[in-house]
């Protein structure tokens, strides 16, 4: 992608409907998932953004790790693609999203409990350590939820799923490419 060229966001705002494609990175380390959430928010995400147009997903998320990380990031592989609706504030959302599995190539702050990283974008955004576990990631609101259902058995090869309000139903139409 040409950085030359005026960088746009892919979000549309047609209150109250809300678009926008997001991809997120799921980092593990000695058993614990790195998670963020803005310092307004109550529930937690995975680390990400919004893609820009002209930018892969891959380009998108390995550029969201480097601006709030300041560490660089290696994908390992694609794991889910997923399209989401929920509710956001007045919003009825409608997210597309690509969640990768992916590996620091630098050291990372880690604490069992404590808030490791904070970054200004538009908003603060805290960043922690969160067992990897389903129980640990429902009781700390991780969203969206299929993640917490299904992380100790991620996918080998990529899935495709339809979320409503948490709901997940997987369609298994995507083959993967290794």
């Amino acid at each position: 992608m040409s950085h030359s060229a005026e960088r746009h966001m892919i979000r549309l705002d047609h209150k109250p409907q809300f678009f926008s494609f997001r991809v997120a990175g799921l980092i593990f380390h000695n058993g614990y998932l790195l998670v963020n959430r803005s310092v307004a928010d109550r529930y937690w995400a995975l680390p990400g953004g919004r893609a820009e147009i002209g930018e892969s997903s891959e380009e998108t998320i390995l550029r969201e790790i480097g601006e709030e990380l300041h560490v660089e990031a290696r994908i390992d592989r694609l794991l889910w693609t997923a399209e989401n609706f929920f509710r956001y504030g007045e919003y009825d959302a409608h997210e597309l999203a690509f969640y990768y599995l992916l590996h620091l190539e630098a050291d990372f702050p880690f604490h069992e409990s404590e808030i490791v990283h904070r970054v200004v974008d538009g908003v603060e955004v805290e960043f922690r350590w969160l067992p990897a576990t389903p129980s640990a990631l429902r009781e700390n609101d991780l969203r969206p939820t299929f993640i917490a259902q299904n992380i100790d058995r991620l996918p080998e090869r990529y899935e495709h799923c339809i979320v409503r309000e948490g709901v997940a139903q997987k369609h298994n139409l995507g083959t993967g490419h290794d």
